[in-house]
C-alpha cells in the first residue's frame, strides 16, 4: 500500500505533536533483544510487561495516536467490504490476542490491494491486505502473521522506536510500517525517498526479534503450529526484489538477515515450544475464504473498466408495453 502525502504529513505532525513538548531524546546504542528466563515461560503468558522501557508515549496516547493514524490509512485505502473474511481474521486475530501480552484491544482490517503486505500501527491497529492473505498456504500462517502483528502491539515496538531517536529523527522514523511478514520493506521507504538513519534500522531490527520471539509464542499459546510461521517466512524471501544486492538489503533492512532469523525460531521452537500433536496447521474453513477471496478478487478484475474498450453486445432497449409477456431466451 503506497501511503499518501498527506498520510506521511499526519504522520509527522501526530508523532510531533503527542511527544512530550520540547523533550529531545538522543539516539543511544543498545544490546540486541536477548530475553530473559520469564521471558521464556509460557505459563506466564498475559502477566509479562513485555512493552516495558523507555517511552515517550503513555498507552492512552499510544491509542490515539493509533486512531488517528488508522483514519488517514482508511481515507487513503479500500477496505473489504465482505463481513465473512473480515470476521474470519478478526476471530483468529482475537484468539491470539487472548493469548498475548497485548495491554490495549487489537482490530484488524483487511485492506484490497495487489501489494503483499501487512503492518501494525501503534495502540492496536493492525492492516493486512487482501494479496498477503493469499499468499499464505494454511491457517496457520495466516495466525503466524496476525501473531507477529500483535507481537509489535504488546511490545509497543511504533512508539518504543520513536523515542529511540531525536525528534527531528522522529519525523521520518517508518514507525507505520511494521510489516508481519517482512515484505518490500527496504523498498516502501525508497520509494517514499525518506533519510532514516541507520541506527534506527538498528533499533527495528531488535524490534523485529522479539516480534519474532513473542509471536511464534503467541501463535502456540492459541493452538497453532508454531512452524507455519517458520516455512512462511522461508517463502518470503523469494518475495525480495531482485534488483538488490544482498548488501544492500542487510545494512538498510528493518529485518535481520532472514537465515539468523530463521536459525533463532528453530532453536525457541526446540528448546521452549514442545510438540503439540493438536497442533493446527490449517483447516477447511482457511480454504473457503481463500476461495471466497480468490472469487471476489476475479469479479473485480472482469469487471466494466477492464473491459472498456472491448466489443460488447448490445441489447435492444424499446421498453416492450406493460401487457407483453417477457422474451423467451430464444428470442
Amino acid at each position: 500500500m503506497n501511503m499518501t502525502s498527506s498520510l506521511k504529513r499526519s504522520i509527522i505532525f501526530l508523532a510531533v505533536a503527542m511527544a512530550c513538548p520540547g523533550t529531545v531524546v538522543q539516539a543511544q546504542t543498545v544490546p540486541p533483544f536477548k530475553p530473559s528466563h520469564s521471558d521464556e515461560d509460557l505459563n506466564a503468558i498475559g502477566h509479562r510487561n513485555v512493552g516495558k522501557g523507555v517511552n515517550l508515549f503513555s498507552l492512552d496516547r499510544e491509542k490515539k495516536l493509533g486512531e488517528q493514524l488508522s483514519n488517514e490509512v482508511e481515507r487513503a485505502s479500500k477496505l473489504l467490504n465482505d463481513p465473512v473474511i473480515t470476521e474470519y481474521v478478526n476471530r483468529i486475530a482475537q484468539k491470539i490476542a487472548a493469548n498475548s501480552d497485548a495491554r490495549v484491544p487489537v482490530s484488524v482490517r483487511v485492506i484490497v490491494s495487489d501489494v503483499v503486505n501487512g503492518f501494525t500501527l501503534p495502540g492496536g491497529f493492525q492492516y493486512i491486505n487482501t494479496s498477503l492473505i493469499l499468499q499464505t498456504e494454511n491457517e496457520g500462517e495466516l495466525a503466524g502473521l496476525l501473531a507477529r502483528g500483535i507481537a509489535h502491539t504488546a511490545l509497543r515496538s511504533s512508539t518504543k522506536e520513536a523515542t529511540k531517536g531525536e525528534l527531528m529523527e522522529l519525523s521520518t522514523t517508518p514507525f507505520m510500517i511494521l510489516g508481519p511478514a517482512g515484505w518490500g520493506g527496504y523498498g516502501i521507504y525508497q520509494g517514499l525517498n525518506l533519510s532514516i538513519p541507520i541506527t534506527l534500522f538498528k533499533f527495528q531490527r531488535d524490534a523485529q526479534r522479539a516480534a519474532d520471539f513473542y509471536g511464534l509464542q503467541y501463535l502456540y499459546k492459541s493452538g497453532y503450529d508454531p512452524e507455519c510461521l517458520v516455512h512462511l517466512l522461508e517463502r518470503s524471501s523469494s518475495q525480495s526484489p531482485a534488483s538488490q544486492s544482498k548488501k544492500t538489503t542487510e545494512v538498510f533492512s528493518e529485518f535481520p538477515p532472514l537465515g539468523e532469523r530463521l536459525a533463532s525460531m528453530n532453536k525457541e521452537i526446540a528448546r521452549i515450544l514442545p510438540h503439540q500433536d493438536t497442533a493446527i496447521v490449517t483447516t477447511a474453513e482457511f480454504q473457503q475464504i481463500q476461495e471466497r477471496l480468490r472469487a471476489l478478487k476475479s469479479k473485480e478484475t472482469v469487471g466494466p473498466a477492464t473491459l472498456a474498450g472491448k466489443p460488447t453486445l448490445r441489447k435492444r432497449t424499446d421498453p416492450a408495453p406493460p401487457a407483453s409477456p417477457p422474451l423467451s431466451p430464444s428470442e
